[in-house]
């Protein structure tokens, strides 16, 4: 049985709906925002488009990333009640994205890429190559950076 092409983004809505019955500031208002910008990226352009299930999560992505980013600068800023409803938005967020890699997993992945490319002979002029083959593989499954310090760490040693 096949899914329909916008199920996470009918999830949020249903979501939206119980979280509005519930009361539920936090989530409701973190769900609206990425439907907004769901809406966004849908009317964005020369025609309006029904996005793909992918492109719906990319944008999930996307605002999870704003959400970490921003709890950062709040954090740096001294500005711990703002850093505070960032890190709640970015829960609400978390239930909509993959599971996340662990570091030994994002170590295996990069390890293969590595062998299949061939990049181990030239370093870290090879980094490019790897990445491309390894974002396909961890995006939204894991921290880009956190990627590209691992296709350096292996590339280095």
């Amino acid at each position: 049985m096949s899914t329909p092409p916008t199920s996470l983004k009918a999830r949020l809505r249903s979501d939206l709906t119980a979280a509005i019955k519930d009361r539920n500031k936090v989530r409701s208002g973190t769900i609206r925002m990425v439907l907004t910008a769901i809406n966004e990226a849908e009317v964005a352009g020369a025609s309006a488009v029904e996005l793909s299930e992918q492109q719906v999560l990319d944008v999930v992505i996307r605002e999870a990333k704003k959400r970490r980013e921003a709890e950062e600068a709040y954090a740096a800023a001294d500005r711990p009640e703002l850093a505070a409803k960032e890190r709640d938005e970015s829960a609400v967020l978390a239930d909509y994205l993959p599971s996340q890699l662990d570091a030994a997993e994002i170590s295996e992945i990069v390890a293969r890429a590595i062998a299949d490319t061939g990049a181990a002979e030239l370093g870290p002029k090879g980094m490019g190559k790897v990445m491309g083959q390894v974002t396909p593989q961890t995006k939204g499954k894991a921290d880009g950076a956190a990627v590209a310090a691992e296709v350096r760490r292996q590339l280095a040693g």
